[in-house]
Protein backbone atom coordinates (compact mmCIF):
# COMPACT_ATOMS: atom_id res chain seq x y z
CA UNK A 1 0.00 0.00 0.00
CA UNK A 2 1.28 3.46 -0.89
CA UNK A 3 0.56 7.00 0.37
CA UNK A 4 -2.20 7.64 -2.18
CA UNK A 5 -4.05 4.38 -1.48
CA UNK A 6 -3.79 4.79 2.30
CA UNK A 7 -4.98 8.42 2.14
CA UNK A 8 -7.91 7.65 -0.18
CA UNK A 9 -9.00 4.68 1.95
CA UNK A 10 -8.88 6.80 5.11
CA UNK A 11 -10.94 9.55 3.45
CA UNK A 12 -13.51 6.99 2.29
CA UNK A 13 -13.64 5.38 5.74
CA UNK A 14 -13.99 8.72 7.54
CA UNK A 15 -16.79 9.52 5.07
CA UNK A 16 -16.84 13.34 5.45
CA UNK A 17 -19.61 13.89 2.87
CA UNK A 18 -21.77 11.21 4.44
CA UNK A 19 -21.24 12.85 7.83
CA UNK A 20 -22.32 16.31 6.64
CA UNK A 21 -26.09 15.77 7.28
CA UNK A 22 -25.38 14.14 10.67
CA UNK A 23 -23.04 16.93 11.77
CA UNK A 24 -25.59 19.56 10.73
CA UNK A 25 -28.32 17.70 12.60
CA UNK A 26 -26.25 17.36 15.81
CA UNK A 27 -25.13 21.01 15.64
CA UNK A 28 -28.59 22.29 14.73
CA UNK A 29 -29.14 23.97 18.12
CA UNK A 30 -25.65 25.58 18.12
CA UNK A 31 -25.04 29.09 16.73
CA UNK A 32 -23.65 29.08 13.16
CA UNK A 33 -20.45 30.95 14.17
CA UNK A 34 -19.78 28.44 16.97
CA UNK A 35 -20.29 25.40 14.71
CA UNK A 36 -16.96 25.76 12.90
CA UNK A 37 -15.04 25.91 16.18
CA UNK A 38 -16.81 22.78 17.43
CA UNK A 39 -16.07 20.95 14.16
CA UNK A 40 -12.38 21.92 14.41
CA UNK A 41 -12.20 20.78 18.03
CA UNK A 42 -14.00 17.48 17.41
CA UNK A 43 -12.02 16.57 14.29
CA UNK A 44 -8.75 17.39 16.09
CA UNK A 45 -9.73 15.06 18.95
CA UNK A 46 -10.53 12.38 16.36
CA UNK A 47 -7.11 12.92 14.76
CA UNK A 48 -5.33 12.46 18.12
CA UNK A 49 -7.26 9.24 18.78
CA UNK A 50 -6.43 7.87 15.31
CA UNK A 51 -2.78 8.85 15.80
CA UNK A 52 -2.76 6.99 19.13
CA UNK A 53 -4.10 3.84 17.46
CA UNK A 54 -1.62 4.20 14.59
CA UNK A 55 1.40 4.28 16.91
CA UNK A 56 0.23 2.01 19.71
CA UNK A 57 -2.23 -0.20 17.82
CA UNK A 58 0.43 -2.87 17.32
CA UNK A 59 0.92 -3.13 21.10
CA UNK A 60 -2.85 -3.44 21.52
CA UNK A 61 -2.95 -6.23 18.92
CA UNK A 62 -0.02 -8.07 20.50
CA UNK A 63 -1.57 -7.88 23.96
CA UNK A 64 -4.79 -9.36 22.52
CA UNK A 65 -2.83 -11.96 20.47
CA UNK A 66 -4.38 -10.87 17.16
CA UNK A 67 -2.35 -11.75 14.04
CA UNK A 68 -1.79 -9.53 11.01
CA UNK A 69 -3.85 -11.71 8.62
CA UNK A 70 -6.73 -11.80 11.12
CA UNK A 71 -6.71 -8.00 11.31
CA UNK A 72 -6.58 -7.77 7.50
CA UNK A 73 -9.57 -10.09 7.08
CA UNK A 74 -11.54 -8.37 9.86
CA UNK A 75 -10.64 -4.94 8.45
CA UNK A 76 -11.83 -6.02 5.01
CA UNK A 77 -15.15 -7.24 6.41
CA UNK A 78 -15.68 -4.05 8.44
CA UNK A 79 -14.85 -1.82 5.46
CA UNK A 80 -17.18 -3.88 3.26
CA UNK A 81 -20.06 -3.42 5.73
CA UNK A 82 -19.34 0.33 5.94
CA UNK A 83 -19.31 0.51 2.12
CA UNK A 84 -22.66 -1.32 1.90
CA UNK A 85 -24.16 1.18 4.36
CA UNK A 86 -22.80 4.03 2.23
CA UNK A 87 -24.39 2.58 -0.92
CA UNK A 88 -27.65 1.60 0.80
CA UNK A 89 -28.01 4.04 3.73
CA UNK A 90 -30.41 3.12 6.51
CA UNK A 91 -33.12 5.57 7.51
CA UNK A 92 -31.62 6.25 10.94
CA UNK A 93 -28.35 7.40 9.31
CA UNK A 94 -30.03 10.33 7.60
CA UNK A 95 -32.64 11.06 10.26
CA UNK A 96 -30.63 11.55 13.45
CA UNK A 97 -32.28 13.75 15.99
CA UNK A 98 -30.52 16.92 16.99
CA UNK A 99 -29.30 17.11 20.55
CA UNK A 100 -29.64 19.93 23.01
CA UNK A 101 -26.42 21.71 23.91
CA UNK A 102 -22.91 21.41 22.59
CA UNK A 103 -21.54 17.94 21.79
CA UNK A 104 -18.14 16.88 23.16
CA UNK A 105 -16.20 13.90 21.73
CA UNK A 106 -19.35 11.75 21.31
CA UNK A 107 -20.86 11.46 18.71
CA UNK A 108 -18.84 13.76 16.41
CA UNK A 109 -15.21 12.81 17.14
CA UNK A 110 -16.15 9.23 18.03
CA UNK A 111 -17.70 7.35 16.26
CA UNK A 112 -18.44 9.61 13.27
CA UNK A 113 -14.87 10.61 12.32
CA UNK A 114 -12.73 8.16 14.31
CA UNK A 115 -15.07 5.21 13.96
CA UNK A 116 -14.31 1.49 14.37
CA UNK A 117 -13.40 1.10 10.68
CA UNK A 118 -10.94 4.04 10.74
CA UNK A 119 -9.33 2.76 13.96
CA UNK A 120 -9.05 -0.76 12.53
CA UNK A 121 -7.55 0.57 9.29
CA UNK A 122 -4.80 2.65 10.96
CA UNK A 123 -3.90 -0.36 13.12
CA UNK A 124 -3.77 -2.47 9.95
CA UNK A 125 -1.39 0.03 8.31
CA UNK A 126 0.91 0.05 11.32
CA UNK A 127 0.85 -3.75 11.54
CA UNK A 128 1.49 -4.46 7.85
CA UNK A 129 4.29 -1.91 7.37
CA UNK A 130 5.58 -0.57 10.71
CA UNK A 131 8.72 0.75 8.95
CA UNK A 132 6.54 3.28 7.09
CA UNK A 133 4.88 4.89 10.13
CA UNK A 134 5.92 8.39 9.02
CA UNK A 135 4.22 7.75 5.65
CA UNK A 136 1.04 6.53 7.36
CA UNK A 137 1.12 9.58 9.64
CA UNK A 138 1.23 11.81 6.54
CA UNK A 139 -1.65 9.83 4.97
CA UNK A 140 -3.66 10.21 8.17
CA UNK A 141 -2.94 13.95 8.32
CA UNK A 142 -4.00 14.51 4.68
CA UNK A 143 -7.18 12.47 5.18
CA UNK A 144 -7.96 14.29 8.43
CA UNK A 145 -7.35 17.70 6.82
CA UNK A 146 -9.66 16.80 3.91
CA UNK A 147 -12.34 15.57 6.30
CA UNK A 148 -12.02 18.69 8.46
CA UNK A 149 -12.30 21.08 5.49
CA UNK A 150 -15.42 19.27 4.21
CA UNK A 151 -17.08 19.35 7.65
CA UNK A 152 -16.15 23.01 8.34
CA UNK A 153 -17.94 23.94 5.12
CA UNK A 154 -20.86 21.55 5.78
CA UNK A 155 -23.52 24.27 5.58
CA UNK A 156 -22.10 25.57 2.30
CA UNK A 157 -21.82 22.09 0.75
CA UNK A 158 -25.39 21.26 1.65
CA UNK A 159 -26.58 24.46 -0.04
CA UNK A 160 -24.52 23.79 -3.19
CA UNK A 161 -25.00 20.02 -3.59
CA UNK A 162 -28.26 19.49 -1.75
CA UNK A 163 -29.17 16.28 0.04
CA UNK A 164 -29.47 14.36 -3.24
CA UNK A 165 -26.02 15.46 -4.41
CA UNK A 166 -24.42 14.47 -1.10
CA UNK A 167 -26.15 11.08 -1.21
CA UNK A 168 -25.01 10.45 -4.79
CA UNK A 169 -21.37 11.25 -3.95
CA UNK A 170 -21.50 9.12 -0.80
CA UNK A 171 -22.81 6.13 -2.79
CA UNK A 172 -20.06 6.53 -5.37
CA UNK A 173 -17.48 6.59 -2.56
CA UNK A 174 -19.14 3.48 -1.12
CA UNK A 175 -18.68 1.62 -4.41
CA UNK A 176 -14.97 2.49 -4.49
CA UNK A 177 -14.58 1.43 -0.85
CA UNK A 178 -16.25 -1.93 -1.63
CA UNK A 179 -13.47 -2.88 -4.06
CA UNK A 180 -10.80 -1.79 -1.55
CA UNK A 181 -12.47 -3.87 1.18
CA UNK A 182 -12.56 -6.98 -1.00
CA UNK A 183 -8.88 -6.52 -1.89
CA UNK A 184 -7.98 -6.15 1.79
CA UNK A 185 -9.93 -9.32 2.62
CA UNK A 186 -8.21 -11.28 -0.19
CA UNK A 187 -4.77 -10.06 0.93
CA UNK A 188 -5.53 -11.26 4.48
CA UNK A 189 -6.56 -14.68 3.13
CA UNK A 190 -3.38 -14.88 1.04
CA UNK A 191 -1.21 -14.03 4.05
CA UNK A 192 -3.00 -16.52 6.28
CA UNK A 193 -2.63 -19.44 3.82
CA UNK A 194 0.84 -18.28 2.63
CA UNK A 195 -0.32 -18.18 -0.98
CA UNK A 196 2.33 -15.69 -2.08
Amino acid sequence: MNLYTATMTLILVMDPLGNVPVFLSVLNSVAVKRRKLIVLRETFIAFLILLLFLYFGKNILESMQISGPALGIAGGIILFLIAIKMIFPAEEHTKRTSQIGEPFIVPLAIPLVAGPSALAFVMLLANQAPQHLSLWTLALFIAWLTCTIVLVFADFLRKILGDRGLTAIERLMGMILTTMAVQMFLTGIQEFFHLQ
